[in-house]
């Protein structure tokens, strides 16, 4: 019975909408309605400004890391990795939000944040690389999956590799529209960097 709270807590937490609550508290703003129709941190910064995208990015990555914490504080029977992959579902499902989320990549980042920081800090340091090199936030994000996938590969650790590739997966296929506009030569590209 505590599991299944812990999932459903978990869940609950990565609903939290944090780009339409920033927008409509802060800005009046629905970013649903602005630039990509997104609710993640991509959007955010595009709709609402660098300031915004910044808590709105913190937030989605802390939801990830929190929901990982939950097993640890109720019930140590769980992995911390089934808890995360809970929130990030409710990411990209949101209860809150009528079921229409972001695309995973901030709250994916938090749950590795509380599983493994060393990884984390791998993907993030890759995250600018790649975005330095192609200026593309998008695709970006799919490198960066890639590379925690290969990073779970030489950990070893099954459990971590699953995971890390449901994760993955998921980002990919969020941004199945990115890959199309990267192919058209479409997609935004980032001009501060």
């Amino acid at each position: 019975m505590i599991i299944a709270v812990i999932i459903l807590l978990a869940y609950l937490l990565g609903s939290i909408p944090s780009g339409l609550i920033v927008g409509k508290c802060f800005f009046g703003i629905d970013i649903r309605e602005h630039g990509s129709g997104n609710l993640g941190a991509t959007n955010s910064f595009r709709t609402l400004g660098v300031k915004a995208g910044i808590v709105v990015t913190l937030a989605d990555i802390l939801k990830g890391t929190a929901a990982t914490l939950l097993p640890l504080w109720l019930s140590p029977d769980l992995d911390p990795l089934i808890a995360g992959v809970a929130a990030v579902i409710g990411h990209m499902f949101p209860v809150f939000a009528g079921f229409k989320g972001g695309k995973a990549v901030a709250t994916s980042g938090g749950v590795l944040l509380g599983v493994q920081p060393v990884m984390f800090l791998v993907i993030l340091l890759s995250f600018f690389i790649s975005l330095y090199l192609t200026k593309y936030v998008s695709l970006s994000s799919m490198i960066v999956a890639v590379v925690a996938v290969t990073y779970a590969i030489i950990l070893g650790s099954l459990p971590l590799i699953i995971v890390v590739g449901i994760l993955a997966f998921f980002v990919i296929y969020r941004h199945r529209s990115n890959i199309s506009r990267i192919k058209n030569k479409t997609e935004p590209k980032i001009t501060w960097m």
